[in-house]
Parts: structure tokens; C-alpha cells; sequence
């Protein structure tokens, strides 16, 4: 059995918040598994007080998150990924970059909680809904056999993953014979 690790994105437009969360808690709850990694299209260069707030009241450590472009995952010396997420359906919609070795991509969009206006406490309320979806999502994947499914068994299981509680958008339905 291969002790290989798998490279895995999430990308969303800003790369302050859904992604960073999704990034953080991969990290620790994929530790040995995957490496996880998060950028945005058009990042907005700070990551969110609240995802950060939020990652360390569940204890998820936050440091060294930060806003950056996905640019720098298409770079010939940039980490080859195994897996592309999208996090937000503006994400989605754009065109991505292609990745050096075809990696397995899926959306797993849910609302925005930077988004949410009103007092600290509804946008931490947010941001804690965002922490849960993406936990959830996330723990799924985590316990896939990744590394003992086909491409189109895993693909079946990711984009079922991307319409888990909280999907922002209904995801395309796969033909039935």
C-alpha cells in the first residue's frame, strides 16, 4: 500500500474565507492523507477575521493562511494537485487555469458568509454554518478509499459530496441508464 500523499485546492474568487476554512480544516482532519492548499481568482489579499476566529475557536490552527492567487498553483514549479474544489459558485463559472496533471475537480459550493450583513454575531453565525458544511464535506471525502477507486467511481463520489446540506446550486444529475 502507497503512503502517498494527495494535493488537494479549494479555490473560491476572494480566497478569504470558504476556502481558507476549507484549507485549515483539511489540514489538520487530512493530516497524512492530503495536503491542502486554498487560492482565489481575484484574491482579495487578506483572509476574513471571521474564518480566522472561527478556525481557532474549533480549534483548527489558522496560521499561515493567507489571500493568493491561484496563479501560483499553474507555475511549472508549483505542487502538482490531485484534486481542484471550487467553494463558491462565482469560482465555478470562471474560467479556471489549467492544472498541471489533470486533477479531479468537483463544486462544493455553499453561501458566502463574508457575504452576510448585520451584526458580529450574525456574521459569526455565518461563518460557523460555512465551518460546518465544509466539515462535513470535508469528512466525507476524507474517508473515501481514494487511492483504491476509479476515476469515475471517485468523480460519482465527489460530486455527490458537492450537493451534501448546504449546496448552494443544484449540481448536474449524471445521466441514468
Amino acid at each position: 500500500m502507497s503512503d502517498r500523499v494527495f494535493n488537494v485546492l479549494f479555490l473560491c474568487t476572494g480566497n478569504t474565507a470558504r476556502s481558507i476554512l476549507a484549507e485549515k480544516i483539511l489540514s489538520r482532519d487530512g493530516a497524512g492523507k492530503f495536503r491542502a492548499f486554498s487560492a482565489g481568482s481575484h484574491p482579495k489579499g487578506a483572509v476574513n477575521p471571521f474564518a480566522l476566529k472561527v478556525l481557532e475557536s474549533y480549534n483548527y490552527p489558522a496560521e499561515g493562511a493567507r489571500s493568493k492567487s491561484w496563479d501560483e498553483f499553474t507555475q511549472p514549479e508549483a505542487q502538482v494537485m490531485d484534486f481542484v474544489f471550487t467553494v463558491c459558485d462565482n469560482a465555478a463559472g470562471e474560467a479556471c487555469p489549467l492544472w498541471p496533471g489533470q486533477p479531479m475537480t468537483a463544486h462544493w459550493g455553499i453561501e458566502d458568509p463574508a457575504a452576510v450583513e448585520g451584526n458580529d454575531l450574525e456574521k459569526e453565525r455565518a461563518f460557523v454554518t460555512a465551518f460546518r458544511y465544509l466539515k462535513n464535506r470535508i469528512s466525507a471525502f476524507a474517508a473515501l478509499p481514494v487511492k483504491s477507486l476509479d476515476r469515475l467511481t471517485l468523480q460519482k463520489d465527489l460530486d455527490a459530496i458537492g450537493r451534501l446540506e448546504g449546496a448552494t446550486r443544484e449540481q448536474a444529475k449524471p445521466d441514468v441508464a
